[in-house]
């Protein structure tokens, strides 16, 4: 996104609860405080969205005198927040952010785990024949 997208700041991915999973920041941002702000606002805003409109939310854009900062939900799970600075054209961040959101949902979404794969107490997945199942890739 930072080569597609013009006066971009930086970008998080935290999980729905604040933790942060992956950030590209200036120095001088400090992103585990950037996942759990945007988490909070995040479930604020879902919270205000249901109690109005009774639907999903998709993202929150806030405008400043400074620049933007636009959350976008990635699926149940995640949240994408786009920081750019005030020249920033917000049709283009949707334009790259938006594609970029459902595609951190799909990574981050758990796997179908097949009927034959148990999960130990461990935490390991085995099958019925006690092997271990294979993992698909990622392409």
């Amino acid at each position: 996104m930072r080569q597609r997208v013009p006066h971009l700041v930086g970008a998080v991915v935290a999980s729905s609860d604040g933790l942060l999973i992956a950030a590209d920041l200036p120095e001088t941002i400090e992103p585990t405080g950037i996942a759990a702000l945007a988490a909070a606002q995040l479930s604020l805003s879902l919270t205000f969205v249901a109690t109005t409109h009774g639907s999903n939310l998709h993202e929150v854009t806030i405008d400043s005198g400074g620049g933007h900062v636009v959350v976008y939900a990635a699926g149940p799970a995640a949240l994408l927040t786009v920081l750019t600075d005030i020249d920033a054209v917000l049709g283009r961040v949707h334009l790259e952010a938006r594609p970029a959101a459902r595609a951190i949902a799909d990574l981050l979404t758990p796997a179908v785990v097949p009927a034959e794969v148990t999960m130990t107490g461990s935490g390991f997945a085995l099958t019925s024949n006690g092997s271990r199942p294979e993992v698909p890739k990622i392409h």
